[in-house]
């Protein structure tokens, strides 16, 4: 993939880094030329001085062929106008925008900015590793709206069907794992003793699953 980078703070490094270490095609932009010392000397990509919007900048970057955006700068403001010139100028098929203010995510979000804030995923997940729960939390998406958990299939549900444990549009079994092997169930797919259950529910409806699950 051809991706664009804009901001090389320590976060924008990094994911350049790593995207370019998996083989991807990467292009960093920064209006502090300073700033691309922090890729480190094994970076393999390219870099563009020039400010969020510019598009000057973005277009010496590549962005008419580019195949997937971050926006990542200090700035909520820079992120979400590069991010949606991005979009809907350049019509790059991937675009996420990093921004702080949790207060600003549903903003921007309801502009057609997929973001992503790192305050809101982190207090979530710090949350979740100081509270004792049966369930453990995999990763959470979008702003920490949905979560991906694993429990351990309680008694009550043995021979059940993966149907009982299904609320749509709240809580979907995506995957089992069973005696060392993960697989897709079906809707018919029935529990087993030492079954692992990997869902994908709404945060808002985890005290639902808790009901479902006999918790509570």
């Amino acid at each position: 993939m051809r991706i664009i980078i804009i901001g090389c703070g320590r976060m924008g490094a990094a994911l350049a880094q790593t995207l370019s270490g998996r083989g991807h095609e990467v292009t960093v932009v920064d209006s502090d030329p300073s700033s691309f010392e922090r890729l480190g000397r094994t970076f393999k990509g390219a870099t563009v001085s020039g400010g969020g919007f510019d598009r000057g900048a973005l277009l010496k970057a590549g962005i008419e062929r580019a195949d997937a955006l971050a926006a990542v700068t200090a700035s909520d403001e820079v992120n979400a106008v590069a991010a949606r010139l991005s979009r809907q100028v350049f019509h790059v098929p991937k675009v996420v925008a990093r921004i702080y203010d949790p207060r600003k995510a549903e903003i921007f979000r309801s502009l057609g900015l997929q973001n992503i804030s790192p305050e809101t995923w982190g207090i979530n997940r710090i949350v979740d590793l100081l509270c004792y729960s049966r369930m453990e939390t995999v990763t959470s998406l979008g702003n920490g709206e949905v979560d991906i958990v694993e429990v351990e299939v309680p008694h009550l549900l043995v021979g059940r069907t993966v149907n009982e444990l299904t609320v749509i549009g709240e809580i979907h079994v995506v995957a089992v794992s069973r005696k060392g092997k993960t697989f897709l169930p079906t809707r018919g797919t029935e529990f087993h003793k030492g079954d692992l259950i990997h869902l994908a529910l709404l945060s808002v409806s985890a005290d639902r699953l808790k009901v479902l699950l006999g918790w509570l």
